[in-house]
């Protein structure tokens, strides 16, 4: 199919764009990893929605009768696994199997694990549990790095497309809850580890039909091939000998921030899951920067990488309040009452998915449409931190109006607020998203080395394993201090660190040099 000819003036370079447009005006192999992120997604957030259910549900109830302490360990362990073996995930596709082999390795491995979750049986259940976070690695970060490859030199599309790929991602994760949630709790619980398990062998069926799509995206170059060198990737040989050159350097550095991250552990200023994730993500950035074989190009823009992880940390530790302090708020202090059905707190959590699905188009016309005016990434990762700031300025509010109590039948009730807060608070945080989270997944595809993109982009994830975590510290002193002090706290750093980068938008687009 010829390329869409109103895309031409829109892309930054207008004279043709090179590859069929026959997906919403992006390459038709966008469409087959939209669908195989789709289908994860779908079985990811439909195990995960009844995953704790089913830990603490009664044995007679089919359930495993696990207490709250021991399912909120499992449950945690898990959720972080899953995103902490991406690292490992993208080193094996870059390293081994390519990274079209490694999503349909990990494809069929997520969907033996939720198969694994539906016999009854602790052995299969903690099998299925580490088969399916050892599926997700291997799947998340390859299939995002492949959907990079098939812009070659489009950046304004790129990005485009990008937010059209994530609209894939809450698709799925709207769904999921709605079919596999309902079949755990009012069919069978491994009945829905079934839908979960097919769902994702549905992702694996039309992802190996619609590879003839992809062309070159995420076959692994052999060494010497004249299409690696175009792209910047030396030999093994000569990379090897710059990692073999160096080798003591990355110690320099990394005593001192060992040292720092045990004072903070110590002193209980970091968790110590926390201090783990960062030391690892510090390891890796210093021993790629100082001994990892870098051009000098290729340093500049690992550096420009490690900015963005730590602001993208920050960003994911207020945004994963949704889950928690939010949906506490949700809980507790909003009336829910809606034309005499007490809606349940937990429907408040499909609002961020909904506004998702339904302005990630507009964000990838927009991206689209300003072509040349295009903000660089830097610039969209600050105005994604400032729209994070501001839906907690309007918790702020909330929190106030929710202070003291109301009578009710001559009792004292606790006074409750609209839920248009949190809708208007969800909204923000939505353009917040759409902002950072797409753009980031597609500026670590054009920053990071090509030999190496897999593992950075499992490197990228761990800033939301880490968002996580703080968020969750930050959720355990719902009850120790006012709520307003936590949602005012959460909009200052937030907005302080968005003020921060755009202080050093200037300086990071001059280490980004013309990869953008």
């Amino acid at each position: 199919m010829s390329p869409d000819p109103s895309a031409d003036a829109s892309s930054p370079d207008a004279s043709a764009v090179p590859y069929p447009t026959a997906f919403f005006g992006h390459p038709r192999g966008l469409a087959t990893l939209f669908f195989t992120e789709f289908w994860e997604r779908f079985s990811y957030y439909g195990m995960r929605s009844l995953l704790i259910l089913f830990m603490t549900a009664g044995v007679v109830g089919g359930g495993l009768g696990f207490t709250t302490a021991r399912a909120g360990a499992v449950y945690g362990f898990y959720t972080g696994a899953a995103y902490l073996m991406c690292l490992p995930g993208g080193w094996l596709a870059d390293r081994l199997l390519g990274q079209r082999r490694a999503v349909l390795l990990g494809g069929l491995v997520i969907a033996a694990g939720n198969f694994s979750l539906a016999i009854k049986g602790l052995p299969t259940f903690f099998l299925g549990l580490v088969l399916v976070a050892c599926g997700t690695g291997l799947l998340k970060p390859n299939v995002s790095t492949m959907v990079g490859d098939l812009y070659p030199d489009d950046r304004a599309r790129r990005d485009a497309g990008f937010s059209i790929f994530y609209m894939g991602i809450n698709l799925g994760a709207f769904l999921a809850p709605l079919i596999c949630g309902w079949l755990g709790e009012r069919v069978d619980w491994h009945w829905a580890f079934v839908a979960a398990g097919a769902g994702m062998l549905v992702g694996v069926v039309q992802y190996s039909l619609g590879a003839k799509y992809l062309g070159k995206a995420g076959l692994r170059p052999t060494p010497g091939d004249p299409a690696a060198a175009a792209v910047g990737a030396p030999t093994p040989a000569g990379a090897d000998r710059g990692e073999r050159r160096r080798p003591w350097r990355p110690l320099a550095g990394l005593g001192g921030l060992i040292a720092l991250l045990v004072v903070l552990v110590v002193r209980g200023i970091l968790a110590p899951a926390s201090a783990a994730i960062v030391g690892l993500a510090l390891v890796y950035f210093v021993y790629q920067i100082t001994a990892g074989g870098l051009d000098r190009s290729e340093t500049r823009r690992m550096l420009v990488i490690f900015v963005l992880f730590v602001f993208s940390a920050l960003f994911w530790s207020g945004y994963e309040q949704a889950g928690s302090s939010l949906n506490l708020f949700a809980e507790r202090l909003t009336n829910r009452n809606v034309a005499g059905f007490q809606m349940p707190a937990s429907m408040l959590q499909s609002v961020n998915p909904i506004f998702t699905i339904a302005f990630a188009p507009v964000f990838a016309w927009i991206w689209v449409w300003l072509g040349r005016r295009n903000p660089s990434s830097p610039t969209k990762f600050a105005l994604g931190l400032l729209f994070m700031a501001l839906g907690f300025a309007i918790m702020v509010g909330a929190s106030l109006a929710s202070v003291g109590h109301a009578v009710v039948g001559g009792s004292l009730v606790p006074r409750l607020v609209s839920p248009w807060w949190l809708v208007l608070t969800y909204f923000f945080h939505t353009c917040g998203e759409l902002c950072l989270s797409p753009v980031g997944l597609s500026t670590v595809t054009k920053l990071a080395p090509h030999r190496k993109v897999s593992q950075m982009m499992g490197i990228w994830f761990l800033a939301l394993s880490l968002g996580n975590i703080i968020g969750g510290e930050i959720a355990g002193h719902f009850e120790d201090f006012p709520l307003y002090r936590i949602f005012s706290t959460v909009a200052l750093v937030t907005g302080v660190a968005g003020i921060i980068l755009f202080l050093l938008v200037r300086p990071l687009r001059a280490l980004i040099g013309g990869a953008e």
